[in-house]
């Protein structure tokens, strides 16, 4: 069975709006307390599965989740989609990017949804959401982001953090650092401190490896120091874009070894964990409907098959998915529910392939994610 999205359960995309709220007064989710300023601090790849099995690396951060400090990111579970929903506020659907590898339909191309713009096959309005930087701004309070430098002025941050001041630090440490410099300033503020160090290391690594865990304890201590130097009227929230499964060579899948299965593709895009695939427009929707069927026969056990319509109406994407991001989303999508991910052997570039971290699915451990109270927040 399909886990449907329900309404009712908090998502990563109210967080950063609920902080804005709680900082300009204008009530919102999350039941948080009015606050001078408020951090967010975005964890690439710390599913709760993955914080909640090595509570013992991480004694401060687990240590203060509680059972109701657990939400669902964006499906697919991955970080364009993700963080572009926390920075705007809406879901996927509505703000444009709807996975990792997306069609861009007028070119007819596919486009990665992290590094697209500076290939030149995103055009600059591609996100098509305004961001809660810039709504910050609007009501005077101080929007600031801090990031790896790497990241400063990439086609995805000017998309996804329009608005926001960007501040670099190249360690976790001197991050850390300029977010509570931040903060402590006098002025209302909103920040970002993002980082991507577990989720690098689980891709390289594992997440089960002794680099991801050694990771865990820098940032579990970096985050203790930092909650205990707030100022009193700063309230901070620890959560992720995402959580991270292992996927070991022998569970990968070749769906090049099916030729069946790709009848009438003309592009394979999405993510192993979550492809998406489509169909060549001349191909009849009766031809369509039996590839779905074979992928159903095929993958049924290990995966969800879904149209784009059926994901759709499904709320996958959100309440609303707009005319022009219809055709972003896959004709046929395959999400694993297995520890298995989806390969095809005739790409050139199998670099991929070494990846064991991994996410993008429906599964619990990719879209449950902490939403952990500090400082003023947690009073």
């Amino acid at each position: 069975m399909l886990p449907v999205p329900d309404d009712t359960t908090p998502r990563l995309a109210g967080v950063l709006a609920s902080s804005l709220a709680a900082v300009s007064g204008g009530g919102g989710g999350f039941d948080l307390p009015p606050v001078r300023s408020a951090l967010v601090l975005l964890v690439d790849g710390l599913g709760a599965a993955n914080l909640q099995a090595r509570a013992g690396h991480a004694r401060f951060l687990a240590g203060r989740m509680a059972k109701r400090d657990v939400i669902r990111t964006v499906f697919p579970s991955t970080t364009a989609a993700a963080i572009a929903s926390f920075a705007t506020g809406v879901m996927p659907g509505e703000h444009g990017l709807v996975g990792y590898r997306t069609l861009e339909p007028s070119r007819d191309v596919l486009a990665n949804q992290l590094n697209g713009w500076e290939h030149g096959q995103l055009p600059a309005d591609w996100q098509r959401s305004a961001t809660l930087f810039e709504r910050a701004g609007e009501l005077g309070v101080r929007p600031i982001a801090v990031g790896a430098p790497r990241y400063a002025t990439s086609g995805y941050t000017r998309a996804v953090l329009r608005g926001a001041e960007y501040r670099s630090g190249t360690s976790i440490a001197e991050r850390f650092a300029a977010a509570l410099g931040a903060v402590a300033a006098p002025e209302p503020s909103l920040v970002y401190l993002y980082v991507p160090e577990l989720d690098q290391i689980a891709h390289a690594h594992g997440w089960e490896s002794d680099r991801w865990l050694a990771a865990l304890e820098e940032l579990d201590a970096e985050a203790s120091a930092l909650a205990a130097r707030l100022p009193r009227d700063v309230g901070m929230l620890v959560t992720a874009d995402h959580g991270v499964i292992d996927v070991p060579e022998h569970r990968h899948v070749h769906i090049d070894a099916r030729p069946a299965l790709l009848d009438g593709v003309r592009h394979i895009g999405g993510e192993p964990r979550c492809l998406a695939l489509w169909f060549d427009p001349t191909f009849p929707g009766t031809e369509r409907e039996r590839v779905a069927g074979l992928w159903r026969e095929a993958e049924e056990k290990r995966a969800w098959v879904l149209t784009r319509d059926e994901a759709i109406d499904a709320g996958l994407f959100g309440a609303r998915v707009d005319d022009a991001v219809r055709p972003r989303i896959g004709d046929l999508l395959v999400a694993a529910r297995a520890g298995v991910a989806y390969y095809d052997a005739r790409e050139a570039n199998r670099a991929p392939e070494r990846m064991i971290g991994q996410h993008g699915s429906l599964s619990d451990e990719e879209t449950r994610i902490p939403l952990i109270r500090l400082g003023a927040f947690a009073r």
